[in-house]
C-alpha cells in the first residue's frame, strides 16, 4: 500500500489516497508513476507520493500542507509567524526550544515564547 497526495495549482494538498500494491507494481517493482497513473485515470488533477515514514519527501502528506519541489518535500502550514523553516527536517522550528521542566506549556506569538498553561 502506498499513498498518494492530490496537489492544487499551487501545489497545497487537497487530499491524501491510499494505492494498492497491485496497481503500483512494474516489472515486479513499485513505481511512483505507475500509481499517479492510476489516481490520475479515476480523479483526474496532479499527484505525488508520500510516506508514513518519510522515507520520501521528508514529510507524510497532509491536507493543507504544501509540496515545495525544490526541496522535493511535504511542508506543513507555518504555525506562527515568528517560525522558522528547518531545511533538515521541512518542519518549522519555535524561536526557542519547548521547555523540558515537566509543565505544560503553549506558544505565545505575543510575546514570541512558551507560556506555561495553568492546571488546576
Amino acid at each position: 500500500m502506498a499513498h498518494f497526495a492530490k496537489l492544487d495549482e499551487n501545489n497545497v494538498v487537497l487530499e491524501v489516497h491510499s494505492v494498492h500494491n497491485n496497481e503500483l507494481l512494474q516489472d515486479g517493482v513499485e513505481s511512483e508513476d505507475k500509481g499517479i497513473q492510476f489516481l490520475v485515470g479515476l480523479f483526474g488533477g496532479a499527484w505525488k507520493q508520500t510516506s508514513y515514514n518519510g522515507n520520501i519527501r521528508k514529510n507524510y502528506a497532509g491536507i493543507g500542507y504544501t509540496y515545495d519541489p525544490t526541496r522535493d518535500a511535504f511542508i506543513p502550514p507555518q504555525p506562527f509567524p515568528s517560525w522558522t523553516l528547518n531545511e533538515g527536517t521541512c518542519l518549522w522550528d519555535a524561536p526557542t526550544p519547548y521547555p523540558t521542566d515537566g509543565q505544560f506549556y503553549q506558544w505565545g506569538e505575543s510575546v514570541t515564547n512558551w507560556v506555561a498553561v495553568p492546571t488546576e
